[in-house]
Order: structure tokens, then sequence, then C-alpha cells
């Protein structure tokens, strides 16, 4: 039997009955034999079995281990790399969540299918599938057609460069404005559209015709208004303010060459002439208004006014005593009768046109009218040396020159004195009457420079308008105005200074 047994610290040994061992518990009043305690030696036994059972279960297994170990290598990489593709798999679907949207592939369509990518924009027109087989979206070019017109709005050049095409991306904002003029391009009018447009905006005229018919009311030409107004002004049985009306109205329509024209064909230029030696101060005063706007810029009405003694009843009105408001109606019939007609200035000289206007520039109470005299004056000069000055073979211009070679006005104008009338107008403080006289001495300055110096108190006046002018001129120049307005009157008045001296 055995007499010594290894027992936990809580216990210990004591003499007891019966030739056996006591054992008694810490804290406890129970005792036991040494026959009592076998059950426990042997699971303390069988505890030390198993754990030598274990070390060489795991030998065995780290043996196996071993064998295979090439084997289980590549099965621990193979799962390590799946981890990490998962891991991969899911950043990439978060950068592709993170990705901007403005950055997208380009798709080049062609004639082969090409699978497109979720989300890829691709080209209006081209032939879309969805193949059952890969579960993917296909596109191409449409069978006989270049893929020019699909693409017009992707390649660069066509619209200013919309999308790079050099580039493997482009942005959501060049998507969106190629698609805007793919969008604009489609809803372009055609002409079939812009006259069915037209067609219900506007109706026929013949539709007009008959609604006005049908109303009372009856669409007149010009010319059929033309032809109303002169029977109402030669007609004895209408008033004053009738006729005046009627002379009022026709001014409206003469500006128009073809009007002029087409009154005086029907005899109403010669009405309106005559009219110019009525006894009504207002018939007149309308009359020359009439006879000025239907003359100007048209030289066959011009002749014709020549030929009806136009011209003598003009002067007549400017020379003899008579309101402003006609004088000014008749000075402006004057200027149109004259400008580019040389003959009519040949015989505006030998009538004594000039003498009438050099009175009236004098006169008392016609100040408004000198600056149009003088500038009636300064262009019919300027004519004629525009014209000398012209290099042209031409029979036409070469009779031109023949007529004007015939108008001498700058002889007369000196010797009327002239040059001392001109620069009176130097006092004016309106910047567009002193540009228009200092252009006049300018041009007259050749034969009247004994006369300009001999004026008392010209040259302090020049003097004073170069400091004034070069300050205003200063002035543009600050404005990065290199050719203004003032600096041209600082030029004129310069020049002048300068021959003076």
């Amino acid at each position: 039997m055995p007499k010594d047994v290894a027992l936990p610290e809580e216990t210990k040994s004591s003499a007891g009955t019966g030739g056996g061992e006591i054992i008694e518990r810490k804290g406890s009043q129970e005792t036991v034999t040494e026959w009592e305690l076998i059950p426990e030696v042997l699971a303390m036994k069988l505890g030390c079995l198993n754990l030598v059972l274990l070390l060489i279960s795991g030998h065995c297994l780290n043996y196996c281990w071993s064998e295979n170990g090439q084997q289980q290598q590549v099965a621990l990489a193979v799962l390590e790399q799946s981890e990490e593709n998962l891991g991969k798999r899911k950043e990439e679907a978060t950068v592709e969540d993170d990705l901007d949207p403005e950055d997208m592939e380009v798709f080049y369509p062609t004639h082969d299918w090409q699978i497109v990518k979720p989300g890829q924009a691709i080209p209006a027109g081209l032939h879309v599938r969805l193949n059952l087989e890969t579960g993917t979206n296909e596109a191409k070019i449409p069978d006989g057609e270049t893929g020019k017109t699909g693409l017009k709005y992707w390649k660069q050049g066509n619209r200013h460069g919309m999308v790079n095409v050099d580039s493997k991306s482009f942005t959501a904002e060049e998507l969106k404005r190629a698609l805007k003029l793919m969008k604009i391009e489609s809803n372009t009018p055609t002409e079939e559209d812009r006259q069915e447009k037209l067609r219900e905006t506007f109706r026929p005229i013949k539709e007009l015709m008959e609604d006005f018919e049908a109303m009372n009311v009856v669409m007149e030409t010009d010319m059929e208004i033309i032809n109303k107004l002169v029977s109402k002004f030669n007609s004895s049985n209408v008033t004053l303010e009738d006729k005046v009306a009627a002379l009022y109205d026709l001014e409206y329509y003469v500006h128009q060459v073809d009007n002029a024209q087409h009154l005086m064909s029907i005899g109403g230029l010669q009405l309106v002439i005559k009219a110019l030696n009525a006894t009504e101060p207002r018939i007149q005063e309308h009359a020359a208004f009439v006879l000025g706007s239907a003359l100007s810029g048209n030289p066959k009405v011009q002749i014709e006014a020549i030929e009806a003694g136009a011209l003598q009843k003009l002067l007549i009105l400017l020379a003899t005593d008579q309101p402003v408001v006609m004088k000014k109606k008749a000075l402006f019939a004057l200027s149109s009768l004259l400008r580019h007609f040389p003959f009519a200035q040949q015989q505006f000289l030998k009538l004594g046109g000039l003498q009438v206007l050099g009175q009236l520039f004098q006169a008392k109470g016609m100040e408004s009218l000198r600056i149009r005299i003088m500038t009636l004056l300064y262009d019919m000069v300027m004519e004629k040396k525009l014209i000398q000055e012209t290099e042209d073979n031409s029979v036409q211009h070469q009779e031109k020159c023949r007529q004007y070679d015939e108008v001498n006005l700058l002889s007369p104008m000196l010797e009327q004195d002239w040059c001392t009338l001109v620069p009176k107008l130097l006092t004016s403080t309106e910047h567009d009457t002193r540009e228009k006289v200092l252009r006049t001495m300018n041009l007259m300055i050749a034969s009247c420079r004994s006369e300009y110096q001999a004026i008392q108190g010209l040259s302090s006046l020049l003097d004073m308008l170069r400091l004034e002018y070069e300050e205003l001129a200063a002035e543009e120049q600050k404005e990065d105005e290199t050719d203004g307005y003032f600096l041209g009157l600082l030029n004129s008045a310069k020049d002048i200074i300068k021959k003076l001296e």
C-alpha cells in the first residue's frame, strides 16, 4: 500500500487509527484514509498521460505540416491574395464612388461593336445594343455612315475646341456644352420652317388688299399719293390751309430720288417753282422747302429746276426783305441746287449770287444764316479743288474738270472783302462754328494773308484759341484719343498762326 502520497497544499497528514495515515483537510473536521485517496491519484495520473498524448499529437501535426509545406504555403498565399484583392476591390469601389464625375473616358465609336462602360456618354446617332451573353451595352457607327455627323460635336475645331480629342478624358461641363449645342443644332429651323413661320406671322398682300377694300380702305403707293397732293395744291377750290398742308406732306415724300423725279414728270416741280412767286409768305416758305428736298442729291431734278428758272427766284427771295424763316428755307433750296452742279454755280456767279450772299451775311438779324452761307461757299471751293486734284483719265472726269474750270469763285470772294468777313465768326463760342471758320481761313490764306494780318486783334484771338485747344487736346490724349476733335482744331489754329508769321 502506498504510504506517501503528494497532496495539495491545503491538506496535511496525521496519525490515525487502524495502522493507516489519516488525512485532515484544512478548514474541515473531515478525515480520510489513504484508500479513499486512490481515485484522486488516478485522476492526476490520467491528466499527465493526456498531456503527453497532446504533445505527441502536436509533434505529428507539425510533421504533417512540414511534409505538405509547399501546398500549405500556396493555399495560404491564395487566401492572403484573396483578402488583399477583396480589400483592393473595396478600395476601388470607394475610389470609384469618390471619382470626380467630371472626369470620364471619351468613347470613340467605330464600325465595330465596342463596350460602353457604365456612366460613359456616347455621341448621338450611334447603333446601341445590349449583349445578352455578357450583359454589357455595346455601340458602333451605323452601317453605311461615316460617323462624321455623330462626332461633329466631339471633334476639336468644329465647335471651337468644345472637347479636346487629344485627351483621354473630358469634364462634365464640356459634355454639357457639347450636348447643348447638339440640342440647339437639332432644333435649328430649316428654310421651310422659316417660311412657314413667316406665313403664320404675316398675311399675303392680296388678302390685306381684299380686307382693306372691304373696310373701304385703299392702299396707295407713294406716287399715287404725290399725284393727289399735287392735284390738291393746284386746285382752286381749296383753302390756303389745304395748300400749305399739301406742300407740307409733299416735302416728306420728295426726299426719295424716285419720288422727286416722279414729281418732275407729272409737272409738280414746275408748280412748286412757280409758288416761289406767290403772294402768301407761307406758300413761298413751304414751296422753297419742298424744292430744296427734291433737289438734294438729284441731278435730273437739278437740271430741270435750273431750266425752269428756280435760281433767279431763289436769289430774289434772299435779296428782298423777307422773314428769317423764309430766307432760311430759300438758302436751303439754293444750297441743294448749287452743290455738285458746276453749271448752276457758274450761273450763280453770273446772276450776282455772291453779292446777294455777301449782303445777307452782313444784314442785321441774319446772324443765324452766316455760318450757313460760309459753309456753302467753302463747299463750292473745295469741290473744285478736290476734282482738280483727283487723277482720273476718264472722259466723264475730264468733262467735269472742264466745267469746274469755268467756275472762278475764289477771286470774286477776295474782291468782295470775304477775307475780312470770315474771321469775324471766330468770336463764336461754339466749337463747330470755329471749326468751319478755321478751315475756311486756311483755304483762303494764300490769297488773304495780308488781309488777315491787317485785322486788329486776330493774332491774339488765334493765340487764345491755341491755348484753349491745347488744354482740351491734352485731356483727349489722357483718354487715349490720338486723333481727337480738339486736336484737329488745335492743328488748324497752329497752321494759320504759322502762316501769318
